[in-house]
């Protein structure tokens, strides 16, 4: 699978490109959210923006027919990114259990070498699909929680951190039986 530059160069990739950028603001509005409540207002907002690229490059990649291989590359990778970095550094700042760390981080790898993999098989990237969009969506909502401190609310943040420990395996099961799927699909076209 080749990748040209046409496919790189496009508003919605530019706007997934926005969203890796994130990486530094937030990561530094991380280490400071303990210092006062409005680098934490700061936090949310960044993830709120995050969230509203993250929609947007969608729509614009199918409203300007712009949606390509790069594309379905570059806009789970600047995800990933983001919420790998959060989850790592929340849980060294002891604001989420191990469980939830190893969980996303975990979940996040075995789909990245899952779709390296698939691609190789299929000759294409599979798109994100529902379920794990759904997954992403929860997850960010629990992130947004800790940084607005939810943990004063107990049974909140046990039923947030348990919903998407319990979505987080769910959309693994998903992404692995459609990777089959397309693998069993793209055999049986062969034969």
């Amino acid at each position: 699978m080749k990748i040209k530059f046409a496919e790189i160069n496009t508003v919605s990739n530019y706007i997934s490109l926005l969203r890796v950028l994130l990486f530094f603001p937030i990561y530094y509005f991380l280490e400071i959210m303990h210092q006062g409540y409005e680098y934490r207002i700061i936090l949310v907002s960044l993830f709120l923006f995050g969230f509203i690229t993250d929609i947007l490059d969608g729509f614009l990649a199918r409203k300007l027919n712009q949606v390509s291989e790069a594309g379905k590359i570059i806009d789970p990778f600047a995800d990933k990114l983001l919420i790998g970095m959060i989850v790592i550094k929340l849980y060294l700042l002891g604001e989420v259990p191990g469980i939830f760390f190893w969980t996303i981080i975990l979940r996040d790898v075995l789909i990245f070498l899952a779709g390296i993999y698939v691609s190789k098989k299929i000759g294409k990237v599979l798109p994100s699909n529902l379920l794990g969009k759904i997954t992403v969506f929860l997850i960010g909502n629990f992130l947004i929680a800790i940084v607005l401190n939810v943990k004063v609310i107990p049974w909140l943040f046990d039923t947030l951190l348990y919903l998407c420990i319990f979505m987080s395996f769910m959309s693994l099961l998903g992404y692995g039986l459609r990777a089959y799927e397309n693998i069993k699909w793209k055999q049986n076209e062969t034969i």
